[in-house]
C-alpha cells in the first residue's frame, strides 16, 4: 500500500475528502450550479410554474421559457439522481429565431464562470518523465489524458483490485458511504490512460508509490475558444463533415515516434467529443442536419458514453445538448429507420414567447441598450410606443386563431391579463387542443414572426429616411416595416394572410394606446386615465354595497389596496352610465353583469396584485376616454378638430399644451407632432 502522506495525487484526494474540491459528473455540477440559486413559484397563463433566479441573472438573461427551463432542470436532476436522463441527450426543437441557442450558450457561459470557483474547478492528470521511465522519445515525454479524466478516476483504477482501491481510499479518511457515492460515478480508464499506467506499473514491479511520481495533478484548461469544457459542433454539409470531427483520429507524428499499440497514438482532442469529455456540454447544433454516419456515432455516444475507435474505448462524462429547426426535425422522423435516435433523446419543444409583456423585454434586447444615431451621427430618439406597437405585432402572428378565443382576449389571457368574460380555462383547452397535433408546426406558438425578423425590422426602421430625417423612430412607421418583411420573409401564402390580418389588430391597439396617450397629454397627467378608469371601479363597487348605505352624499368610503390607505368617493351615477352606453350596455340586465364581472376581476386580482388598475382592459379604457373627452372637450371629434386645425390662438393653445406634455412623457418633438397627426386621422380605429 503506498504512502498517503506523499504524492500529488494523494493530497488531491485528500482535499477532496474534506470537501475542498468536488468530485462530480457533469448533471451533479450543472444541477448544483442551477438549484443553489433561488427557486420561486409563480402563475404563468392559469398555470403554476417553477421560476428559476439562476436563468434570470445579468442584464442579458433567458425571457420567458417557463415550461421549456422546467423540462431541463428536470432532466439535469434525473441524470444527476442515476435516473434514465444520463444515457440520454437533451434536444430543442422549434422554428428558429426563438431562442434555442441562446439557451444553450447561456447555460455554457454560466457553466465556465461557475467551474472558475476554487472549489468547483475541475482537475485531470498527466504523466511526465515518460521519456526516462518508459524510454520514450523526448518529444512525448508528456502525455496527457486525453479525456481530461479526473484524478479521482486514477484513484479508483489503481489497483486491479476494486477491495484494494477502497481500501486505500479508506486510509485516506472516506467513511463507507462516501466511499459508494464515489464509486457510483466511477469509470474505467480511458485506453490510453490505461495503457501508461499498466506500463509504468510494471516498469517498477508493481511498485504503484513509484509510478505515481510519474503523475501530475493539472486544472482542466477553461478556454472557451479551444472547446474545453464546454464545446460546439454545428452540422456541416456532407462532404466536408466526417466523424474526425467528433472522434479525432490518429496522430501522424505519434504513430512514428510511439510503439505498436499504444493508444496514444490516437489525437482524440481533434475531436469535439474528447474535448468536453471530463464533466463538460457538448452543444451539437442542428443535430438532425448531420449526415447518417455522424448520426450513428451521437447514437452510440448518447447510449454509452463512449469514444471508440480501431476497438479502443475511452468513456467519457458529457452532458449532451442539442438543437434543431422543425423543418430538419420532420423531415428526420418521417425516415423510420431513424427511430432509434429519437429514442435516446429527450425531446422539448420550443414555441415563440406569446406573452406579449415579456416580449417588451425581449424588444428591448432587439433595440440595444446603446443610443441610436442617424447616418450624419446626430442622436436618434425612440418614441415610447414603439416597443409596444412592434412587440404587440410579432406576438399576435404567433397565436392561433380560435373559434373560442379572439386574439385579443388570447394575448390578453397569455399575458395574465383580464379578456371580459373568458378565462384562462378557455386559453389552456385552445393550447391543449393545438398540441394534440402531431405536425410540431402546428402546435401553440410554433409559428409566427421570430425573435430574428423583429430584429430584422428594427434594423428597416432605422435604415428609413422618415427615420434619420426626423431623428426618430416613429411607432406607427412599424407597421410599413412589417408590412414589407412578412411580403419578402414569409414564404407561405396562408401565412402571410394570417399575419396581415394580425397586424390590422395590432394596428388597432396601437391606435388605442396613442389615444390614452393623447387625453393623457390633454390632462397635464400621466395617469389621468388610469386614476378615470379606478374611479368608475370604486363607483362600481361602492353600487355594489347598496347605495341606500351611502348616504345623501352617495359618498364610499375604502381601503385602496395600494396603499393600505382608507379613501372615500362619491359616486356618480351618471358617469357610470355614460362608461356603460359607451360599451353599449343598453339594459339594466345587461349593464348589472358587466358590473358583477368588474366587481369578480377586482375581487380575484387585488389579492393577487394590489396594483392592478384594469389598464389591459381596451373595451373599458376607451369607454372611459371618450366619456371623458366629451365632458372637457365636447367629445373627441372636437378635440381632434382642435388638434387639426390650428388657425386660432385656442387651438393652437391647446396643441403646444399637449405637444410641450408628450415631451415631458418622453416623446421628442418628431414623434409627439407625428402621433397627434395619425389621431386626427380615422386610420386604424375600431
Amino acid at each position: 500500500m503506498p504512502d498517503i502522506n506523499n504524492g500529488i495525487l494523494f493530497s488531491y484526494i485528500g482535499e477532496v475528502q474534506r470537501g475542498l474540491r468536488k468530485f462530480e459528473t457533469a448533471a451533479q455540477s450543472i444541477s448544483r450550479m442551477i438549484l443553489e440559486k433561488k427557486v420561486e413559484k409563480k402563475t404563468c397563463a392559469g398555470r403554476t410554474v417553477y421560476d428559476f433566479a439562476f436563468f434570470r441573472q445579468g442584464s442579458y438573461h433567458i425571457i420567458g421559457w417557463y415550461s421549456e427551463i422546467n423540462e431541463f432542470v428536470h432532466f439535469v436532476k434525473n441524470a444527476s439522481e442515476g435516473g434514465s436522463a444520463r444515457k440520454m441527450a437533451f434536444v430543442l426543437v422549434g422554428e428558429p429565431g426563438n431562442g434555442k441557442t441562446f439557451f444553450v450558450d447561456y447555460i455554457c457561459t454560466k457553466y465556465r464562470q461557475f467551474l472558475t470557483r476554487p472549489e468547483n474547478r475541475k482537475h485531470t492528470f498527466k504523466f511526465i518523465g515518460l521519456d526516462k521511465a518508459l524510454g520514450y522519445d523526448e518529444k512525448v515525454s508528456e502525455m496527457h489524458s486525453l479525456t481530461f479524466e479526473d484524478p479521482m478516476m486514477l484513484a479508483m483504477n489503481l489497483f486491479e483490485s476494486p477491495n484494494e482501491n477502497k481500501e486505500l481510499l479508506a486510509k485516506i479518511g472516506f467513511k463507507d458511504n462516501a466511499i459508494e457515492a464515489l464509486y457510483s460515478n466511477r469509470r474505467p480508464l480511458g485506453a490510453s490512460t490505461e495503457y501508461l499506467w499498466h506500463e509504468l506499473v510494471s516498469r517498477f514491479n508493481g511498485d504503484v508509490q513509484k509510478a505515481l511520481e510519474h503523475v501530475q495533478v493539472i486544472p482542466i484548461p477553461m478556454r472557451e475558444s479551444l472547446g474545453t469544457t464546454t464545446g460546439k459542433y454545428s452540422a456541416r454539409d456532407k462532404i466536408t463533415s466526417s466523424s474526425v470531427d467528433l472522434l479525432g483520429e490518429e496522430s501522424l507524428q505519434h504513430l512514428l515516434l510511439l510503439r505498436l499499440g499504444d493508444p496514444n497514438k490516437f489525437d482524440l482532442r481533434r475531436g469535439a467529443l474528447a474535448r468536453v469529455a471530463g464533466s463538460g456540454i457538448h452543444f451539437s447544433d442542428e443535430l438532425f442536419r448531420n449526415k447518417k454516419d455522424l448520426v450513428q456515432i451521437y447514437l452510440q455516444v448518447i447510449e454509452n458514453r463512449n469514444i471508440e475507435l480501431d476497438g479502443y474505448i475511452w468513456p467519457i462524462d458529457t452532458l449532451i445538448i442539442a438543437t434543431s429547426n422543425n423543418d430538419a426535425y420532420n423531415e428526420f422522423v418521417s425516415e423510420g429507420s431513424e427511430g432509434p435516435i429519437k429514442d435516446r433523446c429527450r425531446i422539448c419543444y420550443v414555441s415563440h414567447n406569446t406573452d406579449y409583456k415579456l416580449q417588451k423585454e425581449l424588444t428591448c434586447y432587439s433595440l440595444g441598450d446603446q443610443k441610436k444615431t442617424t447616418i450624419l451621427g446626430e442622436e436618434m430618439h425612440e418614441d415610447p410606443n414603439l416597443n409596444f406597437a412592434t412587440s404587440v405585432g410579432v406576438v399576435l402572428t404567433r397565436l392561433l386563431h380560435s373559434e373560442k378565443l379572439n386574439p385579443i382576449e388570447m394575448m390578453k389571457l397569455e399575458a395574465g391579463e383580464t379578456a371580459g368574460e373568458k378565462g384562462v380555462k378557455t386559453l389552456t383547452e385552445v393550447k391543449e387542443s393545438a398540441n394534440a397535433n402531431p405536425d410540431v408546426t402546428k402546435r401553440w406558438g410554433q409559428k409566427g414572426l421570430g425573435h430574428r425578423s423583429e430584429g430584422r425590422i428594427l434594423q428597416i426602421l432605422e435604415a428609413l429616411p422618415e427615420s434619420n430625417e426626423g431623428k426618430c423612430l416613429f411607432a406607427k412607421d412599424v407597421f410599413k416595416v412589417f408590412e414589407r418583411v412578412i411580403l419578402d420573409y414569409v414564404t407561405e401564402a396562408a401565412d402571410r394572410d394570417k399575419y396581415m390580418k394580425d397586424l390590422k389588430i395590432a394596428r388597432r391597439l396601437y391606435r388605442e394606446q396613442v389615444r390614452t396617450a393623447i387625453f393623457n397629454a390633454y390632462r397635464d397627467d400621466p395617469q389621468a386615465i388610469q386614476r378615470d378608469v379606478m374611479n368608475y371601479v370604486n363607483m362600481v363597487i361602492g353600487i355594489g354595497m347598496g347605495i341606500e348605505n351611502l348616504g345623501p352624499e352617495k359618498r364610499w368610503i375604502y381601503i385602496n389596496p395600494q396603499t393600505g390607505e382608507s379613501k372615500s368617493i362619491q359616486i356618480d351615477t351618471n358617469y357610470i352610465s355614460n362608461v356603460e352606453n359607451r360599451l353599449g350596455l343598453s339594459n339594466n340586465e345587461r349593464q348589472e353583469s358587466f358590473r358583477t364581472t368588474i366587481r369578480k376581476i377586482y375581487a380575484k386580482k387585488s389579492l393577487e396584485k394590489p396594483n392592478y388598475d384594469f389598464m389591459d382592459n381596451q373595451e373599458l379604457i376607451k369607454a372611459v376616454t371618450d366619456v371623458r373627452l366629451e365632458s372637457d372637450v365636447a367629445g373627441a371629434g372636437s378635440l381632434v378638430g382642435a388638434l387639426a386645425n390650428r388657425t386660432n390662438d385656442e387651438n393652437l393653445k391647446v396643441y403646444t399644451k399637449i405637444v410641450d406634455t408628450m415631451i415631458k412623457l418622453d416623446y421628442c418633438l418628431t414623434c409627439a407632432q407625428k402621433t397627434i397627426e395619425y389621431f386626427c386621422e380615422k386610420e386604424d380605429e375600431s
